[in-house]
């Protein structure tokens, strides 16, 4: 099987790990190595490894980078109608993907084990395979494949995580742990200030439509979990996407916060008391507030119109 790394220089990790990798990299000539320092260089990145007939694609970064090689290979086609299996590693300052699919905390150890699985014929066992998400919204021309979708609070947390904390891993599940805390603590004490100021939303979930009013939070996902393995969704319907809503005043928010955050609800988390939790095959969303895909924000614009569906699979690789 033909292996290429796609590697993001700006992804957040140790110069010395970084080091650790080429030296690793020079000892397996036979492994395609395209470096990157942009998003702007994925797509020609991704061309050159196309063009070496890659069948497994190593991605060394963050969410961010996970999504933008998603979105050049579903969305663009850069490999054409083939699709090669993806072994996202922890090589970010967030790495929601890597961490859901059992990626090693150590990327070199991860490279080292996925090429010697390759050798050995062993590389079927760490198949992983997960739908995509699709978020496109015809006004900003964008059509973007990645694992998740938040909306509204979501956007304005990671904002506030990139101002509080310096840049570098402590913006990435460090951050993202403490703020998530520390709002879920205001939530429970009914605060709608600042972050956790509602918005107005209106939803069609697969074509139906949602109650009218404003939420603070909305989510989707085809992940198992989340960071700090978080796993806000309880739906059961046979579908792919995974979506949670949170009307502002739900009832009972402080006392069942817990079981919402492990997809383990309890008696009084109802669509009557203002909880939604549904497996969607498509979500449209109307809305004035900003959002986020894999942690890449999308600033406020009124009216916006934003489809969100699943219907692509990939085999992701565990690293």
């Amino acid at each position: 099987m033909r292996i290429g790394i796609l590697n993001n220089l700006r992804a957040g990790r140790s110069d010395a790990q970084v080091s650790r990798l080429l030296a690793l990299l020079r000892r397996h000539p036979e492994v395609a190595h395209v470096e990157t320092d942009s998003a702007e260089a994925v797509p020609e990145a991704l061309s050159e490894l196309a063009r070496q007939e890659v069948e497994l694609l190593i991605v060394n970064g963050g969410d961010g980078t996970v999504q933008h090689a998603l979105t050049e290979i579903l969305g663009s086609r850069e490999f054409g109608d083939r699709v090669p299996w993806i072994a996202p590693l922890r090589g970010g300052r967030t790495n929601m993907s890597a961490l859901d699919l059992g990626a090693s905390r150590d990327p070199v150890r991860g490279v080292a084990g996925l090429l010697e699985d390759a050798k050995t014929g062993r590389l079927h066992d760490r198949l992983c395979p997960r739908h995509v998400l699709r978020v496109q919204s015809p006004r900003d021309e964008l059509d973007t494949y990645g694992m998740f979708f938040g909306a509204g609070v979501i956007y304005r947390a990671i904002e506030l995580v990139h101002r509080l904390f310096p840049k570098g891993r402590s913006q990435g599940v460090f951050g993202s742990t403490v703020v998530t805390g520390a709002l879920v603590a205001k939530l429970a004490m009914r605060r709608t200030d600042g972050v956790l100021t509602p918005n107005k939303v209106q939803m069609l979930l697969d074509g139906e439509p949602a109650r009218d009013g404003e939420y603070q939070l909305i989510i989707s996902s085809t992940l198992g979990r989340l960071f700090a393995k978080m796993r806000p969704f309880w739906g059961r319907e046979p579908a792919p996407l995974q979506f949670t809503s949170i009307a502002c005043g739900a009832d009972r928010f402080g006392r069942c916060a817990s079981g919402i955050l492990r997809g383990r609800p309890g008696a009084g988390v109802t669509q009557e008391n203002g909880y939604t939790s549904r497996n969607l095959h498509r979500l449209e969303l109307r809305l004035d507030c900003g959002f986020t895909v894999d942690g890449e924000l999308y600033a406020p614009e009124s009216g916006r119109t934003v489809r969100i569906t699943a219907d692509d699979r990939v085999d992701f690789v565990r690293a």
